[in-house]
């Protein structure tokens, strides 16, 4: 009896072992089947599910806009009173719907292709119509004298006999995508296109050409962008601002840490942005990592010296001590167009003494990634943005000379957003979430029950010895 017990004590003792040596042996091997798994359907080849979700983003991408209305125009006018403003919207439409065209494979591990502009307004996720009217700055009479000094003299006639004004009321539709501008069509000495509009030309264009890694070579430069309109930088900035850094945001490389730096590259606004870790949140049942980027990203050179090369106007920035503000002029034609946080969210306090009704909010207003670690696949994003347009007052011009401040004219702020649709998230927990956690809880159960019946038999076993046969 003796002899059975103690063999079975000993026999439970080395199972025990056993077992929490095998969950032990199960972090690495399966770590590696999943790495390896992962990898292999990261690489942006045909026939792989980031392939698949790269030529057509799988989730619907919309752009929301709300444009700012004044609500006081004769005052603005004729008094040069502060604009007040009030939001409406959104107006939304749908993006990115459409397939990547000219796609080319390279030999040295990369893709290029075009990416077509196409947005369709959608009535059922909108706060009105594409008709709703917009009282807001007239874009032509604004930017004129900024992109044309030379002929300053000459604009003050055309623009008095179309009875162009410093604010105008147009549509929805016609201040996003386009209309023919009155006193545009009465300047032929400018040679430029007469009809203006925040994004004109949009729909039927191209962004690009892209040439990005597919990750073939090196898993950890996957969407990584090698080049963008043929160039690793563009032209707009100095030095390392000018640099194309890291993907289009819609993916990374696979097994994202917290403590690192994500890239992305926005040609919107023509710059790379870094993303930092902010919290681990849930979608959809889906963990996911928070990244958002950081005031430090629109941050005067004093509080943040990296930013230096941002800086292209001394006199507009106050000598670059301006927080929160982005001259886009350059990417734009030379239109006096700055890029804020919506509601000039971290936007230095003086800024908001001409305007009135603006109401920043950092949860509503801030820009952010919710990326699925182990893929790196962003499965919910909100990138937010303002247009303003620099005003600044002119004795020569009738519509300007009422202004009495030189200040950012808040025109409108865009949400491009998109989550992952309720059928793509069930199969994403299917195929990786509830893989990776079962593999997790088959480890601790192994080394847990191994461990616990290791102990406990060997208790059991030192207890018999010490009490002896009877």
């Amino acid at each position: 009896m003796g002899c059975n017990r103690n063999c079975g004590l000993l026999a439970g003792t080395i199972i025990g072992a056993l077992l929490a040596i095998l969950g032990g042996i199960l972090i690495p091997v399966g770590n590696l089947l999943i790495e390896d798994a992962v990898k292999k359907e990261a690489v942006l080849e045909h026939g792989t599910t980031a392939y698949d979700n790269w030529i057509v983003p799988e989730s619907p991408v919309y752009r929301q806009f709300w444009f700012f209305d004044v609500q006081n125009p004769e005052e603005v006018m004729k008094n040069g009173s502060a604009p007040i403003l009030e939001q409406k919207g959104p107006y939304t439409y749908r993006t990115r719907y459409e397939p990547k065209e000219n796609i080319t494979e390279h030999d040295d591990a990369t893709l290029s292709y075009l990416l077509p502009n196409v947005a369709v307004f959608q009535p059922d996720m909108s706060n009105g119509s594409e008709s709703d009217s917009i009282t807001t700055v007239n874009l032509a009479v604004v930017a004129a004298p900024v992109m044309y000094p030379g002929y300053i003299p000459l604009m003050n006639i055309p623009i008095v006999a179309s009875k162009s004004k410093f604010l105008q009321t147009r549509t929805v539709k016609e201040i996003l995508w386009g209309y023919e501008d009155p006193f545009l069509k009465l300047v032929s000495f400018l040679n430029i296109d007469k009809v203006v509009g925040v994004f004109y030309p949009y729909n039927g264009t191209f962004d690009g050409p892209y040439r990005i890694y597919t990750g073939e070579d090196d898993i950890s430069k996957v969407g990584t962008i090698q080049s963008y309109k043929n160039k690793s930088t563009v032209d707009y900035w100095e030095s390392y601002c000018a640099m194309v850094n890291g993907t289009d945001a819609s993916s990374f490389h696979p097994f994202v840490k917290r403590n690192e730096e994500l890239k992305f590259f926005s040609s919107d606004i023509c710059r790379s942005f870094s993303l930092q870790f902010d919290s681990e949140k849930t979608v959809k049942d889906i963990p996911l990592y928070h990244f958002v980027i950081p005031p430090l990203a629109f941050a005067s050179t004093i509080a943040n010296p990296d930013n230096t090369c941002f800086c292209t106007d001394m006199e507009l920035s106050q000598n670059c001590t301006l927080n929160g503000v982005l001259d886009i002029s350059s990417c734009n034609e030379g239109k006096p167009v700055y890029i804020t946080l919506p509601h000039f969210l971290s936007v230095s306090e003086e800024l908001f003494q001409f305007v009135k009704g603006l109401k920043p909010d950092v949860e509503e207003h801030k820009t952010y990634l919710d990326i699925e670690p182990t893929t790196g696949f962003t499965l919910h994003f909100a990138k937010r943005l303002q247009m303003n347009m620099m005003v600044r007052p002119n004795a020569k011009i009738t519509a300007l000379k009422n202004i009495k401040h030189q200040f950012l004219f808040p025109v409108l702020w865009l949400n491009e957003t998109a989550v992952i649709s309720d059928e793509k998230a069930e199969l994403f927990r299917s195929k990786v979430t509830s893989k990776v956690q079962l593999l997790y809880i088959v480890q601790i159960v192994l080394i847990s029950l191994g461990s616990v019946m290791f102990l406990g038999f060997l208790i059991a076993v030192c207890a018999c010895r010490k009490k002896g046969p009877k």
